[in-house]
């Protein structure tokens, strides 16, 4: 039997690579059809899986088969199916759950972007636009609710597994206030009052992305009192002032928003000011795979990049910042620890 463990000679590992599609369609099938939360803890038969989420056997058993050559899910000797380490990732409950990212990165408008990714390369611009008319966070939120829906409890799962390491990583011991910049519902500055009790936090990001900040941060939580929430758009003005700014996976913009952004933070810190920015990296880290495929994502959907190392300090040393040290956060984030220039 083909187990995720084998390594193929490279013929037939480029025939699985330009099927790859067929894994990201599988995963997602399993997924959206409930079958690694029907399956619990003891092996299932195929019968009794495909009963609990109302589809046939034999095409069930199929997806199942073709997953687990890819480590989701096992196929044991007696033709019964088990959870694996990766697998159990899919299930809703799970604390360290992937299914939304899972739902997210093979949304309906992605089958439609990534053929024209070559167009993408020739001209370095996105092919949402070209497809659907209009810039792609207006089109998700227009036209295609449910993907925006998909998106943001994706992003929200994703900020409060990472926030939660941000907030291990980071010594603030000496600061008195924080910012979290463009920092979407607030989970890394929540944390970071958790850690810190003495501590005062803003977050700030668009007027809508606020709206719907973690209830704890807003009046009758209880992180309220030591929290401001300030509506705005980080690339015009930082209207916040603090010892310590976070910016977390928001500089994957075009070069000139990136670079506004920035000279933002480093005007409203002044001299001496701790920037922390965290970002993905495309060179450098375990998550290469996850971090290129995210890039070229980007490229197609906003136009946007992820960040090499040397681009990344780059960009934050043409800003007014200089980089003390740079850090893992976890296998696919690393922070960049700054203080802006006299």
């Amino acid at each position: 039997m083909t187990t995720a463990e084998q390594a193929p000679p490279p013929p037939m590992r480029l025939r699985e690579l330009v099927f790859g599609a067929a894994c990201s369609a599988a995963v997602r099938a399993a997924a959206r059809l409930g079958v690694p939360d029907a399956l619990d803890r003891e092996p299932m038969a195929v019968e009794d899986l495909a009963a609990a989420v109302k589809t046939e056997p034999g095409p069930l058993r199929r997806l199942l088969r073709a997953l687990s050559c890819y480590g989701v899910f096992a196929e044991r000797p007696d033709g019964t199916f088990a959870h694996t380490d990766m697998s159990r990732l899919l299930r809703e409950d799970d604390p360290n759950s992937l299914r939304a990212i899972a739902l997210w990165c093979t949304e309906p408008w992605t089958w439609d972007a990534w053929p024209r990714l070559d167009e993408a390369v020739r001209t370095n611009h996105n092919v949402v636009e070209d497809l659907y008319g209009k810039e792609f966070f207006t089109y998700l939120n227009e036209d295609a609710p449910q993907s925006a829906d998909v998106f943001n409890r994706a992003m929200t799962r994703s900020s409060e597994q990472s926030a939660r390491e941000v907030a291990a990583l980071l010594d603030l011991s000496g600061a008195t206030s924080v910012a979290d910049i463009g920092g979407g519902q607030g989970h890394v500055v929540a944390c970071l009052l958790d850690k810190y009790p003495a501590m005062r936090g803003s977050l700030l990001d668009l007027p809508r992305v606020v709206e719907n900040a973690l209830p704890r941060l807003r009046e009758g939580g209880d992180l309220a009192g030591r929290a401001h929430i300030v509506p705005g758009d980080v690339r015009t003005a930082i209207p916040v002032r603090a010892d310590v700014y976070v910016i977390k996976n928001i500089l994957e913009w075009d070069d000139e928003s990136t670079a506004r952004t920035l000279r933002n933070v480093a005007a409203a810190g002044g001299p001496g000011a701790r920037v922390v920015v965290i970002e993905n990296l495309v060179d450098d880290t375990p998550s290469m795979r996850f971090s290129t495929a995210m890039d070229l994502l980007l490229l197609l959907n906003v136009g946007g990049a992820k960040h090499t190392t040397d681009s990344m300090v780059s960009r934050l040393t043409a800003a007014g910042l200089v980089v003390d040290d740079i850090s893992p956060v976890n296998p696919y984030l690393h922070a960049f620890d700054c203080h802006v220039t006299g």
